[in-house]
């Protein structure tokens, strides 16, 4: 399973026909895609009114995941490794990580701080194929 990043499905919709549309496509299709919770409020947050239902429809028909006590758990225990490597994190790019963590889940992100977060085991970062 993979947790879908707000910044792919941000390209993706801009963009039907760039590489992040037509993985996100493929992968959708084989129901491989999740959503986090705080990536379904940041969506509908900075949809439109007219992308809004059709937004809401398309998110509804994919799983969900939501905080939960190990949820908080993950991240109290990346906290201090990451202080201590001089690297610090936003509440929601941790929050999006510990989902993905706890779900056994790669995320796909086109945001760094997900990558330096890999970088410390915090999470596996799935690594897109450009399909024809």
């Amino acid at each position: 399973m993979i947790l879908v990043d707000t910044s792919v499905w941000i390209n993706s919709l801009k963009d039907e026909d760039c590489s992040e549309s037509r993985n996100l496509r493929l992968l959708l299709d084989e129901d491989e895609v999740a959503l986090g919770a705080p990536i379904k409020v940041e969506l509908l947050s900075g949809a439109s009114l007219k992308d809004l239902k059709r937004l809401r429809l398309m998110m509804s028909a994919l799983p969900c995941w939501y905080p939960t006590s190990l949820t908080w758990e993950i991240i109290k225990g990346w906290i201090e490794p990451a202080i201590k490597k001089g690297q610090r994190f936003g509440f929601a790019d941790l929050l999006i990580a510990a989902l993905a963590s706890e779900n056994g889940a790669m995320l796909w992100s086109l945001d760094v701080n997900f990558h330096r977060m890999a970088s410390l085991d915090m999470v596996k970062i799935f690594k897109m194929n450009d399909p024809e």
